[in-house]
Parts: C-alpha cells; sequence; structure tokens
C-alpha cells in the first residue's frame, strides 16, 4: 500500500515541471525587458546629450559666421561717384570664400578670394588673411606688393599652409584708377558702358603654396556707368540640369541689363541669373560676389 501511495505522490511530480518552466521564462522575460527599458534610458540620454553637444556646435558655427559678416563688413559702401556691394552665399555657415572691403582717405580697399577646403577648416582661416590684409594694405599701398607679403607669411606656415586665391583692389575714388593684384583667383569682369569686357588677371599664382613668389600689380581706369564684378568658381561654375555651367560670359550678360542702375542691384541680377539658369540643380559651392559701379562721372 505504502509503494503505491508513493508512486502515486511521484507520478503527480512531472506534472509541475510546465508550472515551474512557464515561472522562469516570465521571470527571464522581466528581466530582459527591464534590461531592455534600463538600455533605452541609456540610449534616450546618449541622444539627448548628442543633440546638447550639436546645438552647441551649431551656435559655436553661427557665432563664426557673425565674426566673419563682421571682418568682411561693410557690405555696402559709396564714396564719391562709387558704390560696391558685396555678398557671400555659403552652402555651410562658414565657408572658405569671402570677401572683404574697407575705407582710407579717398582710396576703396577690396579683396574677394577662396581658401582651398570648405567648411569650419577653410573659415578658420578667413579671419586670418583678413587681419593680415589691414596690417598690410596701409603700409604697403600696393596691391603686388601687400600680396606678396601675405604670401610670404602664410607660405611658411606648417604643416599646411591656407592656399588661398585672391583678388585685391585699391580704387582711388577721385580718379577712378583701380591698382589690382590677382592672386590666382577667377579674373573679375570689368563691363564698359559700351558693352565692351575686359579680364582682370594681371598677378601671380596663388597664395601659400610657394614661398618668395613675385607678383604684379596692374591698372585700369573705372568710368561712368562701368562695372566691375569678381566672383569666386562657385559662380562660374554653378550647372544646369543639362550639365552646362554658368560661365563668364552670363556673368557679363546680367550686368548689361539697362534695368540696373545700382551696384546692389546688379549684384543679385548676377545672382538671380545664375540660380535662372541653374534652375532645378541644387549650388555645389559656396559663392562669393563682389560689385563696383561708377555711377557717374568722376572728378578727373
Amino acid at each position: 500500500m505504502q509503494d503505491q501511495t508513493t508512486n502515486r505522490n511521484s507520478g503527480n511530480r512531472p506534472g509541475c515541471r510546465p508550472n515551474a518552466a512557464r515561472r522562469e521564462s516570465h521571470a527571464e522575460a522581466l528581466a530582459a525587458a527591464e534590461a531592455l527599458a534600463a538600455r533605452n534610458r541609456e540610449l534616450e540620454e546618449q541622444i539627448a546629450s548628442l543633440k546638447e553637444e550639436r546645438g552647441r556646435h551649431r551656435r559655436w558655427l553661427n557665432e563664426a559666421a557673425q565674426v566673419q559678416r563682421k571682418l568682411a563688413a561693410p557690405r555696402r559702401m559709396r564714396r564719391g561717384p562709387f558704390e560696391v556691394a558685396a555678398e557671400v552665399f555659403p552652402i555651410e555657415p562658414v565657408c572658405g570664400d569671402f570677401v572683404t572691403t574697407f575705407q582710407a582717405e579717398e582710396k576703396i580697399f577690396f579683396a574677394i578670394g577662396d581658401i582651398l577646403g570648405k567648411g569650419l577648416h577653410a573659415g578658420m582661416w578667413f579671419t586670418h588673411l583678413v587681419g593680415l590684409l589691414r596690417i598690410f594694405t596701409p603700409a604697403l599701398r600696393d596691391p603686388a606688393a601687400v600680396t606678396a607679403a601675405i604670401n610670404g607669411h602664410v607660405a611658411g606656415l606648417q604643416p599646411e599652409p591656407p592656399i588661398t586665391s585672391m583678388f585685391i583692389g585699391e580704387l582711388d575714388a577721385r580718379t577712378g584708377a583701380l591698382a589690382y593684384c590677382n592672386a590666382g583667383h577667377p579674373a573679375p569682369v570689368l563691363v564698359r558702358a559700351n558693352g565692351g569686357v575686359e579680364r582682370l588677371s594681371q598677378g601671380g599664382p596663388v597664395m601659400g603654396a610657394v614661398p618668395g613668389v613675385t607678383y604684379a600689380s596692374s591698372t585700369v581706369a573705372i568710368g561712368a556707368a562701368d562695372t566691375l564684378v569678381g566672383y569666386s568658381d562657385g559662380l562660374v561654375e554653378c550647372r544646369n540640369p543639362r550639365g552646362e555651367d554658368f560661365g563668364v560670359e552670363r556673368v557679363a550678360a546680367a550686368v548689361r541689363n539697362p534695368a540696373h542702375g545700382s551696384a546692389d542691384s546688379i549684384l543679385f541680377s548676377v545672382l538671380g541669373a545664375a540660380q535662372d539658369f541653374a534652375a532645378s540643380e541644387p549650388c555645389a559651392d559656396d559663392l562669393a560676389l563682389l560689385v563696383v559701379h561708377c555711377a557717374r562721372e568722376h572728378a578727373s
């Protein structure tokens, strides 16, 4: 009798195993859920931290962009019969394309350039180059000498000197005489009142590549209704859906439009013509524009 009872009780034990297995499985599921929830909280904290860091970086970039704009100022200038308008249209907040203008006595000094590279790396060199321009230009008073001095400085910087193309101009607002030096930059176009076009290419190679380079200055006269347009390669290399470049001739054609009577309107006419030409194609490069327009006859 005892053996039968023992056998009956022993026979009940296997029936308990599914319940124990279910309890064990449930405990494992709870542990996995808690681990997943903890991991999710950790990921959410990391995402929040990354968003905060990205926000800080964005603020720093915007602050750097504001510094660039202040150093490039003024964007609009008038001296005697001459008007100057300048703008930079970057893809990112900070870029290597730049324009800077300033005055001293009856002279208007301006420069447009392009630092090799993009974004913050190129933009950081902008402040350095503009500082050198403002130091050397009043002291040397010759675009070729200024260019050579800047090249001598940046070419010695290591390990990577900022390779820079730049057009430097010194305009006498009393006579219309423009002394300039072009250091490997896309040649600005001087569109005459009669529609003729001259390209200002005299100067030398890009700065920063070779120390001790000799640069040359040249002089042209800007008369009544003449317009000088400086630009970075982002303008003339702007492409349409057929893969065609905007090119220099279209720049000149936009300047010749008789409806425009100011440097500012000419600048946005050129920009608008490039945007219309590109149609749906996105802008692939930063773009800088500088317009110097003589609104009337000057004194001599």
